[in-house]
This record gives structure tokens, C-alpha cells and sequence, in this order.
């Protein structure tokens, strides 16, 4: 679609909305007198920039030379000739403090529209809330630059130092389809030779620190193949050439995964592993018989074989999430035990499949009581991959790695400043 055919359809959009508008003549005016007033202010900026940059200089002070123009598109309106003073040299040396060189829009309009995106607005979405800002459509290559703003934010990010170590960090994984460049080509409609693409699936692997205060942040995250021993060795070395402490982490907390055991031998040799009691509960559902189902329930009301089967799962699930309530390990144990007693003759696969390497499950009692609830499941990471999910099921497959791991720099931003989380370059 072009620009034009786009301009036609946001206007459709606009003349079809039940919005009241303005008086036309009148909006015109002050969306003029509003631009004018903001390049009138940029323009004295950017001349007060010059003056104090002349001051600053220790060495010869070159001679004013005039003004070249460029275009400003602003949240508010489209300034098609902004005068940008010049000096007689070092022009392409000097960088600006309020317009960086070759930007098109300022600071303000493009953290706008990269708020809107993490929001969960498309890029045709913005297309159509930018232009009822500045009067002016703008290509869907122009506003995917709002990805590129945050780009280089997100590699200095993951590559700070930690200056901390958490004892306890939670890890986990959320599968993307990403598009890779294969060797092989094909010829399209108009016989141009163009390379294959083909979205495979990833997954990013991701840490989450937990500090003793109860306060949590994402620590770490990184694209891979498969959740395999090679990928989590590689995922905490990573995480250790920044600064982890191999020595200082005592728990981690995670799902089934295989290879993390080896790979936490191998680079957190103090580690114990914490399974996820969420994951390790509902893994008995695919195990269960449904032998001996009731006929009715507690009230008495008689229940069809559905209702029974779904009694079923809500009472041994319940029994089995009551056993991690106890507030120490004995009394978990002993709970463990009444619940054996009562769901093994029943349902003795599921039972079976629930106390396999039960006793990792109970790692969050070395903890102390106020950290068990956010320390014996993966919830803390999983809350936030729905918040991704949301937002990567809209784009299916995301064109290359980086935009992937940019929208989860967005979203790991939104999530950190709703809930006041700690920043990872200060962890204090």
C-alpha cells in the first residue's frame, strides 16, 4: 500500500469515527500557530546551543555561517523547514544536544510512538495515530526506526556489569518464531533472483533475580536453539563474564528442563535446583485413570462422568498444592504423606509421576518464609512471557533476532516500571 492509498484509508477511518471535531478553519489555525510557536522555540534553542558550544571551546572559535533547513516531524505537527545554525567548520565534528544528526523526529515524538508499540499498537496502527498527530503519513519503514531508538538502550542493558549476585534467580523459557536467511534462492513474480527466508522456532532463555528484600528483576536473557544443556551453560556464562558470581547463588528456581541440572554442576557448582511446584502439580493430569469416580459431589448433587472427572482434577490438585502451604519442610512432608495415603490407591500413575524427585520441589524452605511464595514456582516469569506473548502472537514471526529481543527489552521495561523493579545496572 502507499503512502497516499494509506492517507485515504486513515482519513476514511477518521470521517467514519464518532468523534466530534473541531471546526476545520479553526483546527487548521491553532495546528498551525502550535508548529510555528515549536519551531520558533527549537530554532532559539538550537541558536543558544551554538552560543554556549563557542563559549566551551578552548581552541580557535570558528565564524558563524549562516543556516541550512531540514525537516521536524513533532508530536506536534510537521515543521517542513527548521533553520539549523551552521559555523564556518567543524560542523560533521560537533554533535547536537537537542536534535541528534539525521534525526527526523525528536526525542519526545519517537519514545511516544515506542510506548504505543510495547502498548500493543501495529505498525499500520501507528501509522494512523502519528498522522492525526502531525498531519502527515509516514512510511511503515520511517516508524519501525522507533525499534532502532531502543536498540542500542538494549545491547548496553545486557552487557552492564552485575554489580550484585543474587542467591536466588528464577529461570525459564518462551518459544518465538524467528525468520532466517537460508543459502538457497528462488525467482519472484518479476524474475528477480531473491534469498529464501524461513521462520523457525527459538527460544529465549531468560533470569530472574529474587533479593532477599522480595523485590525481583529480569537479570539476563539471550535467543537459542533448544533448551538444552549446551544453551543453559552457554545462558550463565554469559551471565558470569558480566559479573555473576558462580560461588554466591544458592537456588534456582525452574521447570523441568532438561540439561539445566548439568549445566548448573557446571557453572553454579553451590546451586540447588528448585522445581517449579506449579509445573511438577499439573504434571500428574496426564497420568490420571479417573478409577473409582464419584457419584456425587459433597452437596449430594449427582454428577455426569465430565462433572466427576472434573472434580477429580480439582481435588488432587488442590491436595497436592495444600502440601506446599505447610510453613516448614517436616510439616510438608507429613502432609505429603496423608496425601499418598489417600490419592495412591486411586490414582497411583499420577502419584507416582508426583513424588518422582519430589525432594526438589521443597528447596524454598531454606529460604526465608517471606520468599517461599515467590520462589517455589516459575509464576514471576511466566506473568511476564504473557505479557510477550501478547505482543510476539501479533507479529507471528518476527523478521530477525534482534527485533525479537528488542520488543522484549520493550516489554521488560513497561513490566519493571509498572511494578517498581530494581534496574540491573544498579541492583541496589
Amino acid at each position: 500500500m502507499t503512502i497516499a492509498q494509506r492517507e485515504l484509508e486513515i482519513l476514511r477511518v477518521k470521517a467514519a469515527s464518532d468523534y466530534s471535531d473541531l471546526n476545520e478553519r479553526l483546527k487548521e489555525h491553532i495546528q498551525t500557530e502550535v508548529v510555528a510557536t515549536v519551531q520558533s522555540i527549537l530554532e532559539e534553542s538550537l541558536k543558544e546551543e551554538v552560543t554556549v558550544h563557542l563559549a566551551e571551546l578552548m581552541t580557535e572559535k570558528p565564524r558563524r555561517s549562516g543556516y541550512y533547513c531540514r525537516s521536524l516531524h513533532t508530536q506536534y505537527g510537521h515543521i517542513p523547514h527548521l533553520a539549523v545554525p551552521k559555523l564556518r567548520k567543524d560542523n560533521r565534528e560537533r554533535e547536537w544536544q537537542i536534535l541528534s544528526r539525521y534525526s527526523r523526529c525528536l526525542t519526545g515524538l519517537l519514545d511516544f510512538a515506542g510506548y504505543l508499540y510495547v502498548m500493543g499498537l501495529s505498525l499500520r496502527d501507528l501509522q494512523e495515530v502519528l498522522y492525526l498527530l502531525m498531519g502527515m503519513v509516514l512510511s511503515t519503514s520511517a516508524i519501525n526506526q522507533v525499534t532502532l531508538r531502543v536498540e542500542k538502550r538494549m545491547h548496553t542493558y545486557r552487557q552492564a556489569q552485575i554489580a550484585r549476585t543474587p542467591a536466588v534467580i528464577i529461570v525459564d523459557g518462551v518459544w518465538v518464531s524467528i525468520q532466517y536467511t537460508l543459502e538457497q534462492f528462488k525467482t519472484d513474480k518479476a524474475g528477480h533472483q531473491r534469498q529464501c527466508r524461513q521462520a523457525e522456532d527459538r527460544v529465549i532463555l531468560a533470569a530472574m533475580a529474587v533479593w532477599p528484600d522480595g523485590s525481583y528483576h529480569l537479570l539476563h536473557y539471550k535467543v537459542s536453539e533448544q533448551e538444552d544443556t549446551a544453551a543453559w551453560t552457554a545462558f550463565f556464562e554469559e551471565m558470569i563474564a558480566r559479573g555473576l558470581e558462580p560461588q554466591a547463588v544458592d537456588l534456582v528456581a525452574s521447570d523441568g528442563s532438561k540439561g539445566l541440572l548439568d549445566a548448573m554442576a557446571k557453572c553454579l557448582p553451590q546451586a540447588v535446583q528448585q522445581r517449579c511446584v506449579t509445573h511438577k502439580v499439573r504434571g500428574m493430569e496426564p497420568k490420571l485413570t479417573f478409577d473409582q469416580l464419584p457419584d456425587q459431589d459433597e452437596s449430594g448433587k449427582v454428577l455426569t462422568q465430565s462433572e466427576a472427572k472434573d472434580l477429580r482434577r480439582f481435588q488432587i490438585k488442590q491436595d497436592a498444592y495444600a502440601i506446599y502451604d505447610a510453613p516448614s519442610h517436616a510439616e510438608a512432608l507429613l502432609k505429603l504423606d496423608t496425601f499418598n495415603e489417600k490419592w495412591k490407591p486411586i490414582e497411583p500413575d499420577a502419584v507416582h509421576t508426583f513424588n518422582w524427585s519430589i525432594n526438589r520441589t521443597f528447596e524454598f524452605y531454606r529460604l526465608d518464609p517471606t520468599l517461599h511464595s515467590l520462589t517455589r514456582t516459575t509464576n514471576l516469569l511466566e506473568r511476564f512471557f504473557r505479557e510477550f506473548r501478547n505482543k510476539a502472537d501479533e507479529i507471528g514471526a518476527f523478521p530477525n533476532e534482534s527485533s525479537c529481543l528488542i520488543l522484549f527489552f520493550l516489554v521488560m521495561q513497561r513490566e519493571h516500571a509498572k511494578h517498581n523493579r530494581l534496574n540491573v545496572a544498579n541492583n541496589s
